[in-house]
């Protein structure tokens, strides 16, 4: 069973009670977003490949990413479908399940991966959509597996690492993460540490690493902390994944800090607060941050030093940061894709596809892009 609680619902029954205690005259107070800032001589990007799917609710906060692999694009439908292009042609089309699709896709060795929210995990053939084999979890899967060494790792939204066997589909180990009781609708999907380590962080502030083959633990390590009254304010979830850079791992947390983990020491070697539900981007030796107010500011990696700090997309509700080519990219929630010079802060372009922004990710110097209206695009440089 999904038991981790949507926010907005949250707050809304917060809210509602307060306003219950309180006269008829209370309103809830709005927070606009901010307009888009004036740019001169703007820049934009091109969009090669264009795909519409099904919505997801405005309420639920679900990143359901695009994939690629050997030269192909995958990418699921929440309603249960899973299709691969190659350019604009379609090459197959596959209704997987009745149950709808809520994961993102992964999509390496030859597999493409998909789950739902019943706790059913799909490993589907690249090449003809086929279904290779299907293994039940004991939780919701609403982010995206990790296929290392032979295993598709993944994480059900109880807190329950699964790995299974590439070939066969039958279990190989789990693991036990700690888990919230109450945290975001939301789970950062595993990531390599090294060839033999997957790194996963959880709803409570921590990053566990875990030996890929046999699923012994390797480290434990809190990177978020709070000292919020409400369990709203003590909200830290760690929902974006890690970004491992050499002997370094930055995690973002919700309501908490950015935070730069030494696996040589296993040691925090700086914390600033700067809460985001989103991965952080690292690039040039410097942490970028997309904040959940819609502030972007950018981070030395070594010192925690703040280079830079736009507010000029405040409330705008803003995806992940990522870079491509020379340009830092992040989304909004009126789908426009926001250029911004990484050395200066400065926006000097922007873009504009249909729906707020999900998810960003760069593969091979191309930019895809998900909305919670269903359209799936990548983009690349003019």
């Amino acid at each position: 069973m999904d038991r981790k609680y949507k926010i907005p619902f949250a707050l809304a029954i917060l809210s509602a009670a307060l306003m219950g205690c309180s006269s008829n005259k209370v309103k809830e107070e709005k927070v606009k977003p901010n307009p888009l800032p004036k740019i001169a001589q703007a820049t934009g990007l091109i969009q090669v490949f264009s795909q519409s799917v099904s919505s997801t609710d405005k309420e639920d906060p679900l990143r359901l990413r695009l994939d690629a692999d050997n030269g192909k694009i995958f990418l699921l439908d929440p309603n249960g479908k899973v299709e691969a292009y190659q350019g604009k042609q379609r090459l197959w089309s596959k209704k997987v399940t009745k149950n709808g699709l809520s994961s993102g896709v992964e999509a390496a060795q030859g597999l493409v991966i998909v789950g739902n929210t019943k706790g059913q995990l799909f490993a589907l053939d690249q090449a003809t959509g086929e279904q290779k084999w299907v293994a039940q979890l004991s939780g919701a899967i609403i982010s995206p597996a990790h296929i290392q060494t032979g295993r598709v790792i993944v994480v059900a939204n109880d807190g329950t690492v699964y790995a299974f066997d590439q070939e066969t589909g039958q279990q190989a180990w789990t693991y036990k993460l700690s888990n919230a009781s109450f945290s975001l609708r939301g789970q950062a999907a595993p990531v390599e540490l090294d060839p033999r380590t997957i790194a996963v962080a959880t709803s409570t502030g921590y990053v566990y690493a875990i030996d890929s083959l046999s699923g012994m633990p390797r480290m434990q390590r809190r990177v978020a902390v709070t000292d919020g009254r409400s369990d709203i304010q003590r909200l830290i979830d760690v929902d974006g994944e890690p970004v491992v850079v050499g002997q370094f791992v930055v995690t973002n947390s919700y309501q908490g800090q950015v935070t730069v983990l030494d696996l040589a020491s296993q040691r925090v070697i700086w914390s600033v607060d700067a809460g985001s539900a989103t991965r952080p981007e690292v690039y040039d030796n410097k942490v970028f941050v997309a904040q959940s107010n819609g502030k972007v500011a950018a981070l030395d990696l070594a010192s925690g030093q703040v280079i830079w700090s736009n507010d000029q997309l405040l409330n705008r509700q803003l995806s992940n940061a990522v870079m491509l080519g020379q340009y830092l990219v992040v989304g909004d929630l009126d789908g426009v894709l926001h250029l911004i010079d990484p050395n200066s802060g400065t926006i000097v372009g922007r873009s504009k596809t249909s729906g707020e922004v999900r998810t960003l990710r760069v593969i091979d110097n191309q930019l895809y892009v998900a909305t919670r209206t269903g359209k799936l695009t990548v983009w690349q440089n003019r």
